[in-house]
């Protein structure tokens, strides 16, 4: 019989550091109200120094296998989207599976930047269909290591926190109706930490500056973003044949409020059908798709047969969009 993938579970987490829009404006010299103005943000979660990316990872996970009611040995894969693991090596996805008793799994890391959490929702969609398996897709960062705190480009921006999905094979139509993935590596560069690579390893030339995240043009960046995320959603709706209007929610990702309602103009959706959370919890990269759709399904329970759309871009470029329903 033919297996369609279902969500089993939401969960997420965010540290509970809060950082006011008038802390950063305050170090940066900046008017009150400035940051909030250009890009909805009103504060940020941002971890404590003894947390890393596996620790806001593992209570995320946790409470998606509670709400799906699964624990540690029923997860055959783990698949964790991060640009800030534990550790350059190993990978981080290994360390996840462990510390959440997940000891039959494989487990790997996903260095998709703001997409990762669309592609491994993808990918995991594969494996559950074709290895009648299930699947842990968790997306995670601390980009608050990731700062440099005298940029007022980034440090206005980014944010920590994780998001978990449990998915799992069933025989009811429905999962992954549509999808679409792109990159444009002509943009490469415009969204990038310089140091820590193979171009450029850690050495006793490596600048500080050049282990911070930078962003080259936000003008670029921002409308290289509406694009691709408008034109992979458009794909994404079109294989799933529906329309915006057959769209219930809007899951995007939580970079800039103006983003948001760009793609939501560009695709014919209705602005208030977007979920939008980077009003309290800034962008965490790949964690943002994960972390609304965690607190939309504790606002209002997903019901079956709603139709969501995801939708993401960002660093590489890269790009990503599905149809989902529940």
């Amino acid at each position: 019989m033919i297996l369609f993938s279902q969500i089993l579970g939401l969960g997420h987490h965010a540290p509970y550091r809060d950082i006011p829009n008038s802390e950063i404006e305050s170090s940066l010299g900046l008017d009150a109200g400035w940051i909030e103005q250009r890009t909805g943000i009103k504060s940020r979660r941002w971890s404590e120094p003894h947390e890393a990316t596996t620790d806001i990872a593992k209570t995320a996970l946790e409470r998606a296998m509670d709400d799906a009611g699964l624990s540690g040995l029923d997860i055959d894969l783990v698949l964790l989207a991060t640009s800030t693991p534990d550790h350059l090596l190993p990978p981080s996805g290994s360390l996840l599976a462990h510390k959440v008793g997940a000891i039959n799994a494989g487990a790997i890391d996903l260095t998709g930047a703001c997409s990762g959490f669309v592609y491994a929702m993808v990918l995991a969609d594969g494996f559950v269909r074709t290895q009648n398996k299930t699947v842990a897709v968790v997306a995670a960062n601390t980009l608050s290591r990731r700062l440099n705190r005298a940029d007022r480009t980034t440090s206005v921006i980014f944010a920590d926190a994780a998001g978990a999905v449990i998915i799992g094979p069933t025989h009811a139509a429905g999962g992954l109706r549509g999808s679409q993935l792109l990159s444009d590596g002509s943009k490469y560069d415009l969204i990038k930490i310089e140091a820590g690579g193979s171009r450029a390893p850690y050495g006793p030339q490596t600048r500080p500056e050049d282990t911070f995240i930078s962003i080259s043009s936000g003008r670029e960046v921002f409308s290289d973003a509406v694009r691709l995320m408008a034109q992979t959603a458009q794909a994404a709706m079109t294989q799933a044949n529906i329309t915006a209007a057959g769209v219930d929610r809007f899951i995007p990702h939580q970079a800039n409020v103006r983003i948001v309602d760009a793609v939501c103009k560009k695709i014919g959706l209705d602005p208030a059908r977007a979920a939008l959370t980077l009003d309290r919890y800034g962008n965490s990269s790949a964690a943002t798709v994960p972390l609304t759709l965690s607190i939309e399904h504790a606002r209002k329970r997903f019901q079956q047969g709603e139709v969501i759309l995801c939708s993401a871009a960002g660093a590489g470029l890269s790009a990503g969009s599905f149809v989902w329903q529940f």
